[in-house]
């Protein structure tokens, strides 16, 4: 296919451009003219349903990331690539776990979370093959398959591998704390696929579907939102411009995106920390999200997969505020630390696409957006319009050797019930190691939470992921 020959004609100009160093004699010259990192990881996490309609699934899965970068040539040229794995060992099994139907009406519910990996044993993919030119501080261009780091565009990296985008990206600071942003992205390659499609998270089988083969283009996108059926046309990627500034303890940042066929979405936050020098600096902060119809694929759908009205159109309206304060009172017992309270509300707009809900074509189901509420396991992005609020604790302890998160929130949906959810995270950075984290997260969610949580009133989420990052 032709994701495939891009793919393939990207690395071939990469090898090309460091085959002289082929004749370095031994590891040590190598890392002269190569930059080599990554991340070996596993995961293990289960899903605990108190439901009817929904079994118990648990997935478990080891591999990571490789990359290798040159250095710049040609006055500051380099390229780079990257190879991503996965592998479940054995450990999965696909068995059906009940036989009901899978997320927003999919198939057969399997025992293994196909959001961590996908339906088969393994993944092995070209993740990254770029060409970038830069001047440090100041420039940089990217050319080929990369990660992306934006608001609405980025990595979602919740799970073993990230996601990654065939296309453009650019910024630039013309001075220190201000950097202007544009992309074109034009394939898109999720954390559960082995190859560039053009197409989102709204394609593709559904979230967990043990029956279902692949969309159209061949991508089966475990764990989106798989609103779209399998004919959908595919989609001609992302346009996007973006700008940041940070003065004085103030920040802002405004977005605005094109998303072919899908939505045209504003996005702007903007926050401020008061440094009072006492060891309590207070803090607020604001968002606001519009969207408007651009002759949506999604016209006639409802995509949280619950009882929204299926609108003609895009039309949402998402705010936020948060406040709360930093913290360093005990420096020798606890460390720094953060407690916030946030706030979003979505407005109903009943003759619109889901009642007014957000289009987020690759946070959708991955519950990775900017939004303050989005929990761990879904936003309002998920759910669609309503009301959430969130308190959270970020607390460092022994030197920040241990990193401490718990929140507690809720979610009332105009056409999706309600729920509420209690979570614990805790990270362990051994001194012994560095680089090395053993992290663990667990939320329970309780309430109607839409097709995610089947008709019952509870839902654990565990997930330990051990990381080395080298």
């Amino acid at each position: 296919m032709i994701a495939k020959k891009q793919v393939a004609l990207s690395v071939a100009a990469v090898l090309c451009l460091v085959s002289p160093l082929s004749q370095a004699s031994d590891i040590g010259d190598l890392t002269n003219y190569l930059q080599i990192d990554g991340q070996i990881r596993s995961f293990y996490f289960n899903r605990l349903y108190n439901s009817t309609t929904m079994g118990n699934q648990s997935s478990f899965s080891i591999g990571g990331m490789l990359n290798i970068k040159t250095k710049p040539f040609l006055g500051g040229f380099s390229a780079g690539v990257s190879f991503f794995t996965a592998n479940d060992l054995g450990a999965n099994s696909h068995a059906p776990a009940f036989s009901g139907k899978g997320y927003y009406g999919g198939a057969a519910q399997t025992q293994t979370d196909t959001t961590l990996m996908g339906a088969s044993s393994s993944i092995n993919a070209l993740g990254q093959a770029y060409l970038e030119y830069a001047i440090p501080k100041v420039l940089s261009v990217k050319v080929g398959d990369q990660e992306m780091n934006t608001p609405w565009l980025g990595q979602s990296d919740g799970r073993l591998l990230v996601n990654t985008y065939q296309g453009v990206f650019a910024q630039y600071s013309p001075i220190s704390d201000v950097t202007f942003y544009g992309l074109r992205e034009f394939r898109y390659k999720s954390r559960t696929s082995d190859d560039y499609y053009r197409d989102n998270a709204y394609y593709g089988a559904g979230a967990d579907a043990a029956l279902a083969t692949t969309n159209a283009l061949g991508d089966t996108i475990w764990g989106g939102n798989g609103t779209l059926g399998k004919s959908t046309t595919p989609t001609s990627g992302t346009l996007a411009f973006g700008a940041r500034a940070a003065a004085y303890g103030a920040k802002a940042s405004l977005w605005y995106y094109d998303f072919y066929q899908f939505t045209n979405m504003f996005y702007g936050n903007a926050s401020y920390t008061l440094k009072t020098g006492l060891g309590i600096d207070p803090l607020v902060g604001v968002q606001f999200m519009r969207e408007w119809d651009n002759n949506s694929l999604l016209n006639g759908t409802n995509p949280d997969g619950g009882s929204s009205p299926k609108g003609s159109s895009v039309n949402n309206t998402t705010w936020g505020v948060q406040a709360g304060f930093n913290y360093d009172l005990m420096p020798s017992v606890l460390g720094k630390g953060q407690l916030t309270w946030s706030y979003n509300q979505m407005l109903n707009h009943p003759s619109a696409i889901g009642g007014g809900a957000a289009i987020s074509p690759f946070t959708v189901g991955y519950a990775t957006d900017p939004l303050y509420t989005t929990d761990m396991i879904r936003g309002l992005v998920e759910t669609g319009p309503g009301n959430a609020w969130k308190v959270k604790l970020t607390q460092n302890l022994l030197h920040k050797e241990f990193l401490f998160i718990a929140a507690v929130g809720k979610i009332d949906s105009y056409y999706n019930g309600n729920s509420t959810y209690t979570y614990a995270d805790l990270t362990y950075f051994p001194r012994f190691l560095k680089g090395f984290s053993i992290r663990n997260r667990t939320e329970l969610s309780t309430g109607n939470v839409n097709a995610q949580n089947g008709s019952g009133n509870s839902f654990i989420y565990e997930r330990l992921m051990l990381t080395y990052a080298f």
